[in-house]
C-alpha cells in the first residue's frame, strides 16, 4: 500500500481540491484560499496525475467535478471537516474558550456595547471577541462561530439563522438641533431640512428616497448635505447636531431612551426585513458558542 505521502502531491492540495470543487471555479477558489488562478489549476492538475485519473471537466470559464471527482470530493469535505472541528477544539481549548461574533461596527458601537456589562453578568466565564468588518465575513471560512446578519436567510445556504430584530426604520435628530433648528411638522417639511444620508458600500441599506415613499411623499428629495458610508459615523454626526438621519430601530431604541437622540416624525418604516444572528450549518457550536447565540436571542 502506497504512503499517502507519496499518493498526493501534498495535503494542501486536497484544500485546494476541496474550494473548487465546491464552487465549482478555479477563480473562486484562487480568491477564498487567497491563491492564483494559475496556482489552483497548477495544484490540480498535479493531484489528477497522481491519481491518475481526471477531477474536473474544464469548460468555458467553469469547471465541474467528472463522476469520479464527486466520490474523491465527498471523501475530501468529510475528511477535512472533521480535521478543521479537530484543530478549531484544540485552538479553542488553548484560547482560554473564546467566542468570535463577526458584526458591522453600528451592532458592535449601538447594540452591544450598551448591553456589555448585562453579558458579564449573565454569561460569566465567557470571553466574547466582537470582531468588526466593512463588509460581512463569511464567518465558515473565516472559522468564526457567530454572526449578525441582515437580510434573507434563503440567500446563505450554508448558515443557520434566528432573528434577532424587525427592520423598522424613522428619522432621527439630537436635542441640540430640534433645539437649534426646529423640527418639521410634516412629512413634506423634513425634507428641506440638512439631512445625513448614508452610502453603505457593501450591505444593502435603504435610502432617504425609500422612506420618502413609504411615508407617501412623491417629491424630490433634497439634495444631499452630508454623506457618510458608516452607519455608526452616521449615528455619531446625529449626536453632534449635524442633522437629521434615518434611524434604525433596533440600534437607536437605547439612544432614544437615554435622550440622546428624539425621533422626528410618527412614520416608521417597516421593510419586512430582519436582522439574524447566524452560525456555521455544518459545524457544531461549543458550549461556550452557544451560550452567547442563546444570550443574543434572549435579548431581542
Amino acid at each position: 500500500m502506497q504512503s499517502l505521502r507519496h499518493l498526493l502531491p501534498s495535503a494542501g492540495s486536497l484544500i485546494v481540491f476541496e474550494a473548487a470543487g465546491r464552487l465549482e471555479s478555479f477563480t473562486a477558489a484562487g480568491r477564498e484560499l487567497g491563491m492564483s488562478q494559475a496556482a489552483v489549476s497548477y495544484a490540480i492538475r498535479g493531484l489528477e496525475d497522481r491519481l491518475g485519473l481526471p477531477l474536473f471537466e474544464r469548460r468555458h470559464r467553469q469547471v465541474r467535478l467528472t463522476e469520479a471527482g464527486s466520490h474523491f470530493f465527498a471523501d475530501v469535505s468529510l475528511g477535512l471537516s472533521h480535521i478543521r472541528k479537530s484543530a478549531e477544539d484544540l485552538q479553542l481549548a488553548a484560547s482560554g474558550g473564546h467566542v468570535t461574533l463577526s458584526a458591522s461596527t453600528a451592532f458592535a458601537s449601538f447594540w452591544m456595547m450598551p448591553r456589555l456589562q448585562l453579558f458579564r453578568e449573565e454569561v460569566a466565564g465567557v470571553d466574547l471577541r466582537i470582531q468588526t468588518a466593512e463588509r460581512d465575513l463569511d464567518i465558515v471560512a473565516e472559522g468564526i462561530p457567530l454572526g449578525i446578519r441582515g437580510g434573507n436567510p434563503k440567500e446563505w445556504p450554508r448558515y443557520e439563522a434566528l432573528p434577532l430584530a424587525e427592520e423598522v426604520i424613522f428619522p432621527v435628530a439630537s436635542p441640540a438641533y430640534a433645539a437649534r433648528f426646529g423640527l418639521p411638522a410634516t412629512v413634506a417639511d423634513l425634507h428641506e431640512h440638512r439631512l445625513i444620508h448614508l452610502e453603505e458600500p457593501y450591505r444593502e441599506a435603504a435610502s432617504w428616497a425609500d422612506w420618502f415613499r413609504s411615508a407617501g411623499f412623491t417629491g424630490q428629495v433634497a439634495s444631499r448635505s452630508l454623506l457618510i458610508n458608516d452607519y455608526a459615523l452616521v449615528l455619531q454626526a446625529v449626536m453632534e447636531g449635524q442633522g437629521i438621519a434615518l434611524g434604525w430601530q433596533y440600534l437607536a431604541e437605547r439612544l432614544l431612551g437615554s435622550g440622546l437622540l428624539v425621533r422626528v416624525t410618527d412614520h416608521a418604516m417597516a421593510t419586512g426585513k430582519r436582522f439574524f444572528i447566524v452560525w456555521p450549518r455544518d459545524r457544531e457550536l461549543t458550549d461556550n458558542a452557544r451560550k452567547v447565540r442563546d444570550w443574543l436571542l434572549s435579548q431581542a
